[in-house]
C-alpha cells in the first residue's frame, strides 16, 4: 500500500514511517505541512493519506482542511486523520462529505496498540470508515434530541458501527447474536428517521450527516 504521511513533529513522523514499513506498507512521501501534503498527493497519487489535523503554519486545522481539499479533488482518495482533539466542524464535514474512498478520524492519545492502528489504516484504505468512539460521542452531542430516543444498548451499537465494524464483529464484541445486532441497527435507523442501508460505510456517513444537522 502506498501512503502519503503528513505530520509536523519530526520524531513522530519518522516513527510512523518505520511503523508502517514494518507492516509492509510503503510511505512514498512524508511531509511536515499542509501545502507539502497537497503537493505530495498530486505527485504520488497514493492509496491513502495519513495526516495530522494541526500543521504549520497556523497549527490549527490546516491538515484537516487539506484533507478536505484533496477529497474534493479526488473523491476516491482514502484519508485517515490523526488528532489530539475533535475539531467538530471540519470533522463532520470530512465524515459526511461523500466520496468513494475510506475515511478515518482517530485521536492520538487513545491509540493503545500499534497493530490496531495499522489495521485501521488498512481498513480505511479498503474503503471503510473508522472513527474513534470519542469523536462519535462529541459529534452526537451536537444534536441530542434524536439520541434521547435510543436505548443504552443502541447507543453502544451505534458507536461500534461508527468504528467501521461489521455486524459479526459487533456481535462478538457485545457477546450477542448477529440477528440481535441487525435488530438493534434497524431500531437505530428507524428512531433516527434514516432508511436502512446494506453498505456499512454509507450507513455510518448517513448517521453522522444526520446528527451533524
Amino acid at each position: 500500500m502506498r501512503i502519503v504521511l503528513a505530520e509536523d513533529a519530526v520524531l513522530l513522523r519518522e516513527g510512523l514511517v518505520g511503523l508502517l514499513d514494518r507492516f509492509g506498507h510503503r510511505v512514498v512521501a512524508s511531509v511536515g505541512d499542509a501545502e507539502a501534503l497537497i503537493t505530495a498527493v498530486r505527485e504520488h497519487e497514493p492509496d491513502i493519506v495519513v495526516a495530522d489535523v494541526r500543521m504549520p503554519p497556523g497549527y490549527s486545522d490546516e491538515g484537516l482542511r487539506a484533507a478536505l481539499a484533496l477529497r474534493a479533488e479526488r473523491p476516491g482518495l482514502a484519508v485517515l486523520v490523526l488528532s489530539q482533539y475533535v475539531e467538530q466542524t471540519y470533522a463532520a464535514e470530512l465524515l459526511d462529505g461523500g466520496g468513494s474512498g475510506g475515511i478515518g478520524y482517530l485521536l492520538k492519545d487513545r491509540i493503545g496498540d500499534v497493530s490496531e492502528f495499522a489495521g485501521a489504516v488498512e481498513r480505511v484504505a479498503a474503503g471503510h470508515t473508522v472513527v474513534d468512539p470519542e469523536v462519535v460521542r462529541q459529534l452526537l452531542g451536537r444534536r441530542r434530541d434524536p439520541l434521547a430516543r435510543l436505548t443504552p444498548r443502541e447507543r453502544e451499537v451505534l458507536g461500534l458501527v461508527a468504528e467501521g465494524r461489521s455486524n459479526a464483529a459487533i456481535a462478538r464484541t457485545l457477546v450477542v447474536t448477529e440477528a440481535a445486532v441487525s435488530k438493534h441497527i434497524a431500531g437505530i435507523l428507524a428512531k433516527l428517521d434514516l432508511p436502512p442501508a446494506a453498505d456499512d460505510h454509507r450507513r455510518v456517513l448517513a448517521v453522522l450527516a444526520y446528527l451533524r444537522g
